[in-house]
């Protein structure tokens, strides 16, 4: 199958691809619009889901920023009375996600993970195994998790590589970046 007729969705882990990039030792931001061209253009995502761990009234222009983007936003579900205590951790819930996908036989490809958390490593292993995955795109090196040291270089990239951080960051005065 050519790259061209392939159609792969995106799975972001938010939290983690904000923190990779804005605590890394040089700080930057991802412009979102130029994320999903990347995406579209160089993994053939038809749609790309943006996991966060809840809702905050007060980042709302953020979550619209997202979705102007082509981001599909996705939140966590929380009992209301954790709210604050409970950090957004999305990884269950995009696990569920592309197993239910897959399950229901939606109609595409391969799967683009964009996180460097290492609770992802058994799903990304069965994917690879049923040749349903196509990248894990790690923000971070520092941050992504050593059960990945043995992923052959062929399904994996570093956001933070010149070649990839170059079309993607934010470049001063630009609206719609993370953490903008």
């Amino acid at each position: 199958m050519s790259v061209e007729s392939e159609k792969n969705y995106a799975f972001i882990d938010g939290q983690n691809l904000y923190l990779g990039t804005t605590k890394s030792e040089k700080s930057w931001m991802v412009d979102l619009y130029r994320f999903r061209i990347y995406l579209e253009n160089k993994y053939s995502v038809v749609k790309a889901y943006y996991f966060l761990g809840f809702v905050n009234e007060e980042h709302q222009d953020l979550y619209s920023k997202i979705q102007e983007a082509g981001f599909v936003l996705i939140f966590r579900e929380h009992n209301p009375a954790m709210l604050g205590k409970k950090k957004g951790n999305v990884d269950a819930d995009i696990i569920f996600s592309v197993m239910k996908k897959l399950y229901k036989k939606d109609d595409f490809d391969k799967v683009v993970l964009v996180s460097g958390d290492g609770d992802y490593k058994m799903l990304v292993d069965f994917l690879i195994e049923e040749k349903r995955f196509e990248k894990i795109l790690f923000p971070n090196k520092k941050f992504a998790s050593s059960l990945y040291k043995k992923l052959g270089s062929e399904f994996f990239d570093r956001l933070e590589e010149d070649g990839i951080k170059n079309k993607i960051m934010r470049h001063k005065k630009e609206k719609g970046s993370l953490g903008s």
